[in-house]
C-alpha cells in the first residue's frame, strides 16, 4: 500500500529507491538465508575455532568445510558444523531462526563425513 500511495503522490520512483527491504514492485520479499559453518579443534584446554565462514548456498558451505577439514586431517580431534540461519529485516535473532543441519567429522581413514542433524 505504501508504494501505491507514493506513486499516486508522484513519488513512486523515490519510494522504490528508499525501500530498505526490496528493489521495488515485484521483488521477492523472502527473508535471506545463510549457511554458517565452523571447524573446531578439540584439545585438553577446550574447543578452539580453526576456521569460520558463511555462504548463501548449502553446497558451497559443505565444500568450504571439507577443504578446511582436509587440511587439518593430521589432527584427529577436529570437527565441524553447519548452521542454517534466516535473517529478516527488523527481526531479532532467536532460536527458531537458526538450526544446526550438519555435523562434520573425520572418519578413521581421514575422509570427511557429514552427519545430518534431525530435528
Amino acid at each position: 500500500m505504501g508504494r501505491v500511495s507514493a506513486a499516486a503522490l508522484g513519488a513512486g520512483e523515490s519510494a522504490r529507491k528508499a525501500c530498505l527491504h526490496c528493489d521495488g514492485p515485484g521483488a521477492d520479499d523472502a527473508p535471506a538465508e545463510q549457511f554458517e559453518w565452523e571447524v573446531l579443534l578439540h584439545s585438553d584446554s577446550g574447543e578452539k575455532p580453526v576456521a569460520r565462514g558463511s555462504s548463501a548456498f548449502q553446497s558451497t558451505a559443505m565444500d568450504e568445510v571439507r577443504a578446511v577439514m582436509r587440511c587439518a586431517s593430521s589432527v584427529s580431534t577436529v570437527e565441524g558444523r553447519i548452521l542454517h540461519k534466516i535473517y529478516d529485516l527488523g527481526r531479532c535473532a532467536d532460536p527458531y531462526s537458526s538450526r544446526e543441519v550438519f555435523r562434520v567429522f573425520l572418519d578413521s581413514a581421514g575422509s570427511v563425513r557429514f552427519e545430518r542433524v534431525i530435528g
